[in-house]
This record gives C-alpha cells, sequence and structure tokens, in this order.
C-alpha cells in the first residue's frame, strides 16, 4: 500500500514539472521595434501595363489603283520607311502637262517683262502675266504633290497591326491602307483609386519594375491623369518611360510606385512591414507592456509605404511604445514574451 501511494506521488511531480517545462517551452523570444516617425515621404504601389503609345491608320493622300505594299502584318517598320506605293502614271501625265504649260509661261513672261522695262506693254499686261506665270506655278506644284503622294511612308516608327488592301485594289484619299501601332514612345497605364487622385499635387516621382528590369527601377514620366473615374471609381493614369527606352513591349505587367510628398504625414510613425497582421478583417501590431512583458494587440491605421519600404502607421501607437518586430502570428493576446535584443545566430533576420 505505501509503495502505491509512494509511486501516485511520483507520477504526481513528475507530471507537474512536465506542465511547467512545457509552459516555459511555449514563451516566444521576440525582437522589438520603436515606431520611427516620418518625414512626409511615403509611396503607393500599383499594378499597370505596358502599352504602345497609340493605333494609326496610315492613307494616302491621293486616290488611285495599289501597285505595291511591302509591309505584312507583325512587320517593324522604322519612321519614314516607304510601305506602299500607288499606280502613278496619270499623275505623271498631269505633272509633265502642268511643266510644259509653266516653262511655256516662264518664257512669254520674261519677254514680256522686257518689253515692260522698255515701255512697249502696259503695267496691266505685265500684272497678268505675272498672275499667270504664279498659276502655273502653283498648279505645277499641285501636280508634283500628287505624283509624291503615291508612296505611303511610315509616319512613325512601329509595328504592322492590319493590312487593309491588296495590291491592284483601288482606294479613295485618306482611306486607311494600313494600320501601325506606334511603339516610337511606350506608356505606362494604371488605374489609381479616388483616395489618391485627390492627392495628385503631392505626387513627387513616379518608377517601375518589371520583366525587363527585375533588379532596378526605371523612372517614368508623367502624362495624364483622366479627371473622369470609371464605373468603379478608379482614374486612369498614363505615364512614359524616358526617351531612349527600348526595353519595354506591349503587354507587358509592370509595377508602378507612385512617392509622394505630403507633408501632412509628418507626425505619423513608420513600422517594418512584419510587425503588422491582419485580424478579423482589421489591422493590428502587438505592443510590449514593459512592466510585465506581456503583449497587447493594438489597431493600427495604415497609409501606404515610405521610402525606405517601411508602413505609414496614422494611429494607433506612438514612437515611445514597444512593438513586435517580427513573428506576430504566433503570439496571443496577454501572452508574456522574452524580449531579445538582436536575433540569434540560427534565428536570420529575426523573424521568430
Amino acid at each position: 500500500m505505501k509503495i502505491k501511494v509512494i509511486l501516485l506521488a511520483a507520477a504526481v511531480i513528475l507530471s507537474a514539472c512536465g506542465k511547467q517545462t512545457k509552459q516555459e517551452s511555449t514563451v516566444h523570444s521576440v525582437i522589438t521595434v520603436n515606431p520611427q516617425p516620418t518625414d512626409g515621404n511615403s509611396s503607393q504601389s500599383f499594378a499597370g501595363i505596358i502599352e504602345e503609345g497609340g493605333e494609326i491608320s496610315v492613307g494616302f493622300k491621293t486616290a488611285g489603283q495599289i501597285n505595291g505594299i511591302f509591309v505584312k502584318e507583325g512587320d517593324y517598320v522604322k519612321q519614314g520607311q516607304l510601305i506602299a506605293t500607288l499606280d502613278d502614271n496619270d499623275y505623271r501625265l498631269g505633272l509633265d502637262a502642268a511643266q510644259i504649260q509653266y516653262n511655256q509661261l516662264k518664257q512669254e513672261t520674261d519677254r514680256i517683262k522686257q518689253l515692260y522695262v522698255k515701255n512697249s506693254v502696259s503695267g496691266n499686261d505685265y500684272d497678268k502675266a505675272i498672275a499667270g506665270l504664279k498659276q502655273a506655278e502653283i498648279n505645277l506644284e499641285s501636280n508634283k504633290n500628287k505624283v509624291a503622294y503615291t508612296k505611303l511612308y511610315a509616319p512613325t516608327s512601329g509595328y504592322v497591326q492590319s493590312v487593309n488592301f491588296e495590291r491592284s485594289e483601288m482606294v479613295n484619299a485618306g482611306t486607311p491602307v494600313i494600320t501601325l501601332l506606334d511603339t516610337k514612345q511606350m506608356e505606362v497605364v494604371i488605374n489609381i483609386p479616388s483616395s489618391l487622385y485627390v492627392r495628385k499635387e503631392q505626387m513627387k516621382s513616379f518608377s517601375c519594375t518589371g520583366a525587363f528590369a527585375q533588379s532596378e527601377s526605371v523612372k517614368l514620366n508623367l502624362i495624364s491623369i483622366t479627371p473622369k473615374a470609371d464605373n468603379n471609381q478608379l482614374y486612369r493614369m498614363r505615364l512614359t518611360f524616358p526617351s531612349g527606352f527600348k526595353k519595354a513591349t506591349a503587354g507587358m505587367n509592370v509595377n508602378v510606385s507612385i512617392n509622394m510628398d505630403d507633408k501632412s504625414d509628418m507626425g505619423n510613425v513608420t513600422l517594418p512591414m512584419g510587425s503588422v497582421f491582419e485580424y478579423k478583417g482589421k489591422t493590428y501590431v502587438w505592443v510590449v507592456n514593459t512592466n510585465d512583458s506581456t503583449v497587447t494587440r493594438k489597431e493600427v491605421v495604415t497609409l501606404g509605404t515610405a521610402d525606405n519600404g517601411n508602413l505609414i502607421i496614422s494611429s494607433g501607437v506612438t514612437s515611445s511604445q514597444s512593438v513586435v518586430k517580427a513573428g506576430v502570428n504566433v503570439l496571443q493576446q496577454g501572452e508574456k514574451v522574452k524580449i531579445i535584443s538582436r536575433p540569434a545566430a540560427t534565428n536570420a533576420g529575426g523573424l521568430l
């Protein structure tokens, strides 16, 4: 009987020790950080897409029969490249006739001018001769233009999207014969919310990253922001790459960063991204009570990211409080933690 009592007491003692050891093993070690005051700079990121500068429908300035088309869909053409021609036989005949008429009037006008100098013809006859020569000169230039208009050149560099006619077909002046995608200046398109649109005057700079430059961001220049929101209350923003940038192609996805300069952000604080977590649809941080080393869940309001990548916090914490820097998802309300000054050698990055 005594042996059973002794064994039972030993079991109770071992059980208590085991619970104490287990409880002590669940105390999490954390690294804390103090929220840092902001300097008024922040950034926000948006998904965007690269688009060509626009579609250009190219047509002849005069009517005629197509004599040749020298490109096909998908071809890349350079600005000034010959892409199509019209049959110019009739136009050249008209040019020859206009040239003959001009030469004849030119000779007659030269003779009248000599007679006018000698007072052999009246000033009225001389003025009529000059006017006739001018009219013939205009007619000559018009026919020269008609011949020139039978050649169609690419107005900009880009890709041929469509060829709308074939050789020997008749076209009118201005009829779109070829459609080009203008790639001379590629554009980046994003949609921004109304909350950012009303702060457009505070936008300081723009940049993007993508498959063409994953290791570095490329600066962008603002072209325009559509002043009317779409059905989703989003405003269309168009940006362009620096002159000479050739790595981007239409259809590429990019990530655009908008750097803000808002002095009204002064007084806010920033925290590392890993210190913030979601709980029941709201944003929180863990604040450490320095008296008993317990953590308290505090709701915060974020305003985007600062230039250094940290989150901007407008309310919920102050710079005098200690906030858990990382490992926030393993903590519980009121849990006691062990504060360490630096990450252990086996805890690279201080994530545990």
